[in-house]
């Protein structure tokens, strides 16, 4: 089954989407939101997935073609947004450019930090920053969205609370970010509105890619229409989802619509940090990372981030190339106040 939110007032409007993405239908009388479908998710689901199967036999009633620009992220906003950095790599790879130890705990401890999540961008907006010297990045991840999810859960029975997954834009600004972990307390500036794929698919969808914590497909990202990272998010995933849930719930419960990411999906390709797809690798899901390994292996970055006119496109297609969640498709504005 797959979902969406056709962009209406602040939570949306809760759509079930045709697997090719091409049609869709509403479900006002099921639940008028993906927070409400989430909230009833156990008796609500199985409402959603008969009406999915209406919509794939062509008799649902009320379809029409749908056109990825008119949708907002799946959840417009959430209660809460958790992103991890499960591929440690890219830890490393970025604190070993600036000369940094890597504690031994990031192995075995989850890092982990609290997003805004009050206003996400839907996956055709823009990504409008008031200054190009901010230093603009993309971060390409994978997410889920968990239900009910109590205090202290084990990892074993954490995985039993993914009920969707996504993709997601985790927009940086790389130069304001480093002056904010200075003060010890944290992203905030620069971690502005993340983007989410066009739909939420369950994991049924994703077959033998899906193991339960990990998704095991390229994630595909084009710079200026340029050919930039196809790592693989089943790869050098240290801590996978289930991990991930149970570091977020340690010492609150998760509420139903949580949004627990990935973090930066990143290979290490035989290469001890990876390489550019320019040089036979699977390239990068930031634009920090080939920056870092710049600095690494000549002294000096030489890529530049992201600058206004820019732009960025995410997907992930299935082993017989078609898309599963969808394009978030953004191009960089700028922002020039209210």
């Amino acid at each position: 089954m797959k979902l969406a939110s056709l962009k209406a007032g602040r939570d949306g409007q809760l759509l079930v989407v045709s697997n090719d993405l091409d049609r869709a239908v509403a479900s006002p009388e099921i639940a008028a939101n993906l927070q409400d479908a989430l909230d009833d998710w156990q008796n609500l689901a199985p409402r959603l997935a008969e009406l999915a199967e209406t919509l794939a036999a062509g008799t649902a009633r009320g379809a029409f073609d749908l056109d990825p620009v008119d949708l907002a992220s799946p959840l417009p906003r959430a209660y809460q947004w958790a992103d991890g950095s499960a591929y440690v790599n890219h830890v490393e790879l970025v604190r070993r450019a600036r000369g940094a130890e890597m504690p031994a705990s990031f192995w075995t401890d989850p890092l982990m930090y609290q997003g805004g999540s009050d206003s996400f961008i839907g996956p055709y907006d823009p990504i409008a920053v008031a200054s190009a010297d901010w230093g603009i990045d993309f971060e390409a991840e994978v997410a889920v969205l968990v239900d009910d999810v109590p205090m202290g859960v084990g990892v074993a029975e954490a995985g039993q609370h993914i009920q969707l997954l996504m993709l997601v834009n985790d927009v940086s600004l790389r130069g304001l970010i480093p002056g904010e972990l200075e003060k010890g307390f944290g992203f905030f500036h620069g971690k502005p509105s993340t983007a989410f794929s066009p739909v939420a698919v369950t994991p049924d969808e994703l077959g033998q890619a899906w193991d339960g914590g990990r998704l095991h497909l390229p994630l595909y990202c084009d710079l200026n229409g340029q050919p930039f990272g196809r790592a693989n998010a089943g790869i050098d995933m240290t801590f996978d989802f289930p991990t991930l849930i149970a570091h977020a719930a340690k010492s609150r419960p998760l509420g139903a619509g949580t949004i627990i990411g990935s973090g930066t999906v990143s290979n290490k390709q035989d290469t001890g940090h990876g390489s550019a797809l320019a040089e036979g690798g699977v390239g990068y899901s930031c634009i920090a990372e080939l920056r870092m390994l710049e600095t690494i292996n000549d002294g000096a970055p030489k890529t530049p981030f992201m600058t206004f006119g820019d732009h960025i496109h995410i997907e992930m297609p299935d082993a017989e190339g078609n898309t599963i969640f969808g394009a978030i498709d953004q191009e960089v504005v700028r922002y020039d106040g209210p």
